[in-house]
């Protein structure tokens, strides 16, 4: 796109379906190289990605060719299918419907990204679920609890 400059940092966060711990130390580093590939094969730029059993986080620079939601819905369903391809899991594997995005300013860049690559020590202290609700809260976003990522009841 000739004479089109932009600079679009989105967060990214997303479940496992019903929040199931699905995602084993034994293979996560490996999705998230297969996740950081599919980001860039869209002329993405990957600024940080970590996770935790039962979410993903992802921080990128967005290129405006592609929608938020088309590269969610390539990154869930190419990931979920790598997984399930592989034999990862005992079960079938699947994201939960749906994703929280989040945009920063260039100025947050290394906030942002050192927030994502501290998940596991974050995650000590805090649920997901009080982390999500949070992000949505801080970023006002109005949101009906019912829709907010559910487990398996």
């Amino acid at each position: 796109m000739p004479n089109t400059y932009t600079q679009l940092y989105i967060h990214c966060v997303f479940a496992v379906k019903y929040r199931l711990a699905m995602l084993d130390t034994e293979w996560d580093a490996r999705l998230r190289l297969y996740i950081t590939a599919i980001v860039q094969n869209h002329n993405h730029k990957m600024l940080a990605i970590n996770n935790m059993p039962d979410h993903l986080h992802i921080f990128i620079g967005l290129n405006p060719k592609q929608s938020i939601s088309d590269m969610m819905r390539i990154v869930k369903s190419d990931s979920a299918e790598w997984i399930n391809k592989d034999g990862l899991t005992k079960s079938r594997f699947q994201w939960q419907e749906g994703y929280g995005a989040f945009s920063h300013s260039r100025s947050q860049i290394s906030h942002v990204a050192a927030y994502i690559q501290n998940q596991q020590a974050h995650h000590k202290k805090v649920t997901f679920m009080d982390e999500y609700r949070k992000m949505l809260q801080d970023f006002e976003v109005e949101y009906d609890e019912q829709y907010i990522f559910k487990p398996l009841v």
